[in-house]
């Protein structure tokens, strides 16, 4: 690592090696160590915008023309900047990045890379649809292929099954999908970062230095907090990755060198004119790990994303290990499918609800064991004829109110048959985890996703089943509930002694 941080150093790069480190740490990879303590808000080091690596700072773009660039659909999703990365690395040390690519991982222990028996034990887990591997060959096939053919004074030929290679194209990819920030333009500039002449000059102008970050979280602008691209994209080449400025996604060296941990972020990268700074948002004692966290995320999109699995105390559950971030999806598609009615029949139904911009997957998790708009759909797909043209008319969905048996049950027979994916119990499944020592890494963080899943379908169906005694104890001998039941009895009792009277 010495001769990254020396490289870091040589390209202007900011750190005070006084008090951070990097160093190995087991079962994480490398990490930055506090050598003493630190208060909040304490700069640990600078970055300047010139030695983030993207399609605004690399040369290729503008080599190849941006005519060309566009038309071959470079400038969309990740494979422009997949490309550069590819392209900088042939270049070895005349790519001012070469340090820094020599540092960076070659295996990855993300689903993407597993072998087709491993991937078996993802089974019934939402994320094995969303590594989106195919539509990245399919990008690697349709865009970067024909570019490399058709200039060769640009691309190496020789290259073409090493550095240029589909599964090399995998493996920037997933440095991006795993390493990489959301860096936009800084406002009042002119947007060339790979200008050393612009950034000098925009040294000069202080007005562009941000005092305080941005408070949006995890959303970025160009005068605020900067953090890694948004969690819900899906591979290197997700649909949600269209509509972002493609230039915007930048590897930044020393930053990517940071962990992550469930409730553990003591820093954050935030923009300023010509640098970006990692700055320590809590005190930090000396000897604890420095993490910038990329939002809480659930186990499954850990293991998608950076190849690995949070076990902490979740709260109160008895000292229960696991991911108090983890979700489980239910598809639409399985709650109408044990309506028992013909699927024709709810067709127009579903057709509303996503008219009106109701989701087509819904998202249980510990907070919410059955979320409003699940509760509001099962109930829209139950109503009578005339009730369906009531709410259609009003332009409203049921409201969510988990009042009666008949959406108890559908629901819950619903969570049951999504949790009859998996191709094993929750028992079992904890117990495999229980004796998991001798197990591959991969069947490890497999069973803890797994059981995270799990585990919610299970308090959901525990939580439907509470609620559905409960109305049923309320209920009278007629069906009514034994309230109404008590107050019709009182009100006939007090006419017929009127009539006595």
């Amino acid at each position: 690592m010495e001769g990254f941080v020396e490289w870091f150093i040589s390209q202007g790069g900011i750190l005070d090696r006084t008090t951070m480190a990097l160093q190995d740490i087991p079962n994480q990879g490398r990490g930055a160590i506090a050598l003493k303590d630190l208060p909040e808000d304490h700069t640990l080091f600078s970055i300047p915008r010139i030695l983030t690596l993207s399609t605004r700072t690399c040369d290729l773009p503008r080599l190849i023309g941006e005519e060309t660039w566009k038309r071959s659909q470079l400038n969309k999703g990740w494979s422009g900047v997949i490309l550069c990365m590819m392209w900088e690395e042939s270049r070895g040390d005349n790519s001012k990045w070469s340090a820094y690519l020599r540092e960076l991982p070659t295996t990855f222990d993300t689903p993407s890379f597993w072998s087709e028996d491993d991937l078996k034990e993802l089974q019934g887990c939402a994320l094995v649809d969303k590594l989106g591997k195919q539509e990245a060959e399919n990008d690697y096939t349709a865009k970067i292929i024909p570019l490399l053919q058709a200039r060769a004074d640009l691309f190496d030929q020789s290259l073409l099954t090493t550095t240029y290679s589909l599964h090399n194209y995998h493996v920037m990819g997933s440095r991006l999908l795993s390493r990489s920030f959301q860096v936009e333009k800084w406002e009042g500039g002119d947007g060339d970062e790979g200008n050393t002449s612009a950034v000098m000059e925009a040294e000069k102008d202080e007005s562009l230095i941000v005092a305080e970050p941005h408070s949006d979280g995890m959303v970025v602008d160009s005068n605020g907090e900067t953090n890694h691209p948004e969690e819900d994209e899906d591979e290197e080449n997700s649909d949600e990755e269209d509509d972002e400025d493609s230039s915007d996604v930048a590897m930044v060296p020393m930053a990517d060198m940071l962990n992550a941990r469930y409730e553990s972020e003591n820093a954050k990268l935030f923009h300023e004119a010509t640098y970006l700074k990692m700055v320590t948002t809590k005190a930090i004692k000396a000897g604890e790990q420095i993490y910038n966290t990329y939002g809480d995320l659930p186990n499954s999109d850990l293991l998608r994303r950076y190849g690995h699995v949070d076990l902490v105390e979740i709260p109160d559950s008895n000292g229960m290990m696991g991911d108090p971030g983890d979700v489980v999806e239910v598809p639409a598609d399985l709650i109408s499918s044990v309506v028992g009615t013909d699927p024709e029949q709810l067709k127009e139904r579903i057709e509303w609800w996503l008219d009106e911009g109701g989701d087509d997957v819904f998202v249980l998790d510990r907070s919410a064991p059955v979320p409003d708009v699940l509760v509001s759909f099962s109930k829209l797909l139950l109503l009578s004829e005339d009730d369906w043209g009531k709410a259609q008319s009003k332009g409203k969905p049921p409201k969510p109110k988990l009042d009666d048996v008949r959406t108890i049950s559908l629901i819950s027979e619903a969570l049951r048959k999504r949790l009859g994916h998996y191709p094993t119990s929750l028992e079992d499944d904890e117990g495999l985890l229980k004796e998991s020592g001798n197990c591959s890494l991969n069947l490890k963080n497999a069973l803890v996703v797994r059981v995270g899943e799990k585990r919610i379908l299970k308090a959901a169906i525990e939580h439907l089943s509470r609620v559905k005694l409960t109305l049923k104890s309320l209920e009278g001998p007629e069906g009514g509930s034994s309230g109404m039941k008590r107050k019709r009895v009182s009100n006939e009792g007090k006419q017929a002694r009127k009539e006595r009277r």
